[in-house]
């Protein structure tokens, strides 16, 4: 199954760190990041799941629910958590999903579907294609998809920077220009017209060029 942005997100019961979640159930209202990881005790994984630990303050204020997956056993988590903690200073806050038949890592495109058996005996190389990031909406749909090789550990501030451009454009119906920080002008998108523009914008617009015009960011 290959998922694509705008795609309902694959709904799964899974036991979890945190106890038996149905995922939509879950998510509930919120904004939803699920990312993966091919094995535990792996060293990229352990320090990004420190990282995430860190954030979950900047998740929480931005109503993101966060949740890790890796195809090993909940009880490997419990005991890899510990040297998270050692090498990130943090365990693990939040749910972390034991995919260990592999039904969610296949549901979401991350293994063939023809896949066989369970997580028990496969190595890290087995699983390589186990490190997406999903960002879910709070209507289910699938926003973003990033897909990372093993050696390349992941930027938790970029998924935080995309998270804000997403719900600037949920509400607002702005993009976000080439690198944008917090702060920066954004791009009135095509579904706002020039009168309607007007009227939102009252202190007015710049028309860089017909169809790109900017505005200050909407707070």
């Amino acid at each position: 199954m290959t998922l694509a942005i705008g795609d309902t997100a694959p709904d799964f019961e899974a036991e979890t760190t945190e106890g038996n979640i149905r995922f939509h159930d879950w998510l509930g209202n919120s904004w939803g990041v699920l990312f993966s990881h091919p094995k535990d005790f792996t060293p990229v994984c352990t320090t990004e799941l420190g990282a995430v630990a860190r954030l979950k303050p900047d998740f929480d204020k931005r109503n993101v629910k966060v949740i890790g997956l890796s195809v090993d056993p909940v009880d490997n988590h419990a005991k890899w958590a510990v040297d998270i903690k050692d090498v990130g200073g943090m365990a693990p806050n939040y749910p972390m999903i034991g995919d260990t038949d592999l039904k969610i890592s296949k549901a979401y495109g991350m293994l063939p579907a023809s896949t066989g058996g369970t997580s028990e005996g496969r190595t890290p190389a087995d699983n390589q294609t186990v490190r997406n990031v999903f960002i879910v909406g709070p209507d289910k749909k699938i926003k973003l998809i990033l897909v990372y090789p093993m050696a390349v550990g992941r930027n938790f501030q970029e998924i935080l920077r995309v998270i804000d451009a997403l719900q600037l454009n949920a509400k607002h119906r702005v993009a976000t220009p080439a690198d944008w920080k917090q702060g920066e002008d954004v791009i009135l998108t095509s579904a706002i017209t020039n009168d309607e523009a007007k009227t939102l914008y009252p202190e007015g617009y710049k028309t860089v060029k017909p169809y790109l015009r900017t505005v200050p960011q909407p707070k």
